[in-house]
């Protein structure tokens, strides 16, 4: 089971985009969280706490504890928006989320020794991440941050799929329930062969066949 994470924040009663914009100025986050049958509330978080929390891939996959006035409510993070150019996070949604019913949350893959396989050993192996995260399904208590993947038996022509993951207990991947066809490869192992191009023919004196039969002007 992951752990969860706390996030600050106040209530605000203020909206509208003259109100978000005064937000950001004061270095602040304009946001909102709704769901589980409650009220959307306006809110507002620091954005050095956004900033510092977003370097972590656990804030987009995980249940955070985010705090309001000294409530604490059960939240994911459900959108956000950045600035295009700037390091600054603009406005973020949080959903709210019961405790007794599952959830689906797209969880990063982390991949270990890749390095050490006998397909990463191999020269001409391209070893390729076609999936680098994944939904799953289970309760909030069960979310794990992020699944591994172990590639240390990967050789050369080798494909992973999606069924050949290992989940903890309790966590389930619906996309399978849909079907063999949409079991995909997570990670292939092709061998990339370089093509040579031939070289010409040579004519009798070492030239190539084009040149060398060719008659020079009387």
């Amino acid at each position: 089971m992951a752990k969860t994470h706390e996030i600050a924040a106040q209530a605000r009663n203020d909206e509208g985009k003259g109100a978000s914009r005064r937000l950001r100025r004061a270095s602040f986050v304009p946001a909102v969280v709704y769901g589980a049958g409650q009220p959307a509330q306006s809110i507002q978080i620091e954005h050095n706490t956004i900033l510092l929390a977003a370097k972590h891939e656990w804030f987009f996959s995980s249940v955070l504890d985010l705090n309001i006035d000294g409530k604490v409510q059960k939240v994911l993070v459900r959108d956000w928006q950045k600035h295009p150019f700037k390091q600054q996070m603009l406005h973020m949604d949080f959903l709210r989320i019961n405790e007794n019913e599952a959830i689906r949350v797209n969880v990063p893959i982390h991949f270990l020794n890749q390095e050490k396989s006998p397909a990463g050993k191999t020269a001409g192996v391209v070893i390729s991440h076609n999936l680098n995260e994944v939904q799953i399904s289970c309760l909030p208590k069960d979310l794990p941050e992020f699944i591994e993947l172990d590639l240390v038996d990967l050789k050369p022509g080798d494909i992973v799929h999606l069924s050949q993951l290992k989940l903890p207990a309790s966590v389930e991947i619906p996309e399978l329930h849909l079907g063999v066809d949409h079991d995909v490869a997570v990670v292939t192992a092709v061998t990339v062969q370089e093509e040579v191009d031939e070289a010409p023919a040579e004519g009798a004196e070492g030239q190539p066949a084009a040149e060398a039969s060719k008659e020079p002007k009387k």
